[in-house]
């Protein structure tokens, strides 16, 4: 009886260790958890990347849209991104960096 359980011992022991071998190898290995984790976390992003790319795509196109079909939305883009006016206007500008001289920012 001494033989049959050193024998069932050691072959306990040998697949534990296989076990444990085969464990580390999934977790740790190149095709294991770990990487697939790392995988789906990168799948994730891109996918994230793409709705968001998306959205500004279909964002251009409508701007371009517009810019060719609505004659008010070309004028006032233009207006904006060129500083352009129409004749007879007059365009003042003030500089947002100044202060007026007689104000004070703490209080009184």
């Amino acid at each position: 009886m001494g033989a049959n359980k050193k024998r069932f011992f050691k072959l306990t022991a040998i697949i534990i260790c296989i076990a444990t071998i085969s464990a580390v190898w999934l977790w740790f290995g190149e095709g294991g958890f770990v990487r697939l984790y790392q995988s789906e976390a990168e799948r994730q992003a891109c996918i994230a990347r793409i709705h968001l790319l998306a959205a500004e795509n279909e964002s251009l196109l409508k701007q371009i849209r517009l810019l060719r079909t609505d004659p008010n939305y070309l004028e006032s883009v233009a207006r904006r991104k060129f500083s352009l006016i129409k004749e007879n206007e007059v365009m003042y500008r003030f500089d947002n960096n100044s202060r007026n001289p007689g104000t004070s920012t703490g209080s009184p």
